[in-house]
């Protein structure tokens, strides 16, 4: 059973090791120390926390569980019109196992019945783009390598 919650403090570590899984290919292409690796992801990781909270007021910082254990992230922000997916993260070793499929299907259900379009974007080489895609989400415009997308029930 899929369940979210609420980040709560005792989650930092587990919040900096869903980052960090995240930029491993990233971090792989240095010749760094794990020191100036750790340094550099926790510098990152309070950049992006800043800046979320800073451009989305609304924004909820979420837990994905797995039958009460903590696989991922997913950070929301909801207005009167929209639900913005700001960033869904799920450890490798729970990838491609319809953990995150189910989380946007059950959003993009909420969406359609409250009316409201979902709005997320993505790296264009990310693999998740296909799964956007094959749910429904449209491209709305794509910045450098960005693809900026919606899902709105008009389109299904």
């Amino acid at each position: 059973m899929i369940t979210l919650r609420l980040v709560e403090k005792k989650d930092e570590h587990f919040i900096y090791n869903v980052y960090r899984s995240a930029r491993e290919d990233e971090l792989k292409l240095t010749n760094w120390s794990e020191v100036q690796k750790h340094a550099f992801v926790t510098m990152q990781l309070m950049a992006q926390h800043t800046d979320y909270s800073n451009r989305f007021p609304s924004i909820q910082y979420l837990i994905i569980e797995l039958k009460k254990k903590s696989v991922g992230r997913l950070y929301i922000a909801e207005s009167t019109t929209e639900i913005k997916i700001i960033d869904i993260t799920i450890l490798p070793e729970y990838q491609q196992k319809k953990i995150g499929t189910n989380i946007l299907k059950n959003i993009l259900k909420r969406a359609t019945e409250l009316r409201k379009t979902v709005r997320l974007h993505v790296i264009c080489s990310n693999p998740a783009y296909r799964l956007y895609d094959r749910l429904g989400f449209k491209i709305i415009s794509t910045i450098q390598d960005r693809h900026y997308m919606e899902y709105n029930n008009q389109y299904t």
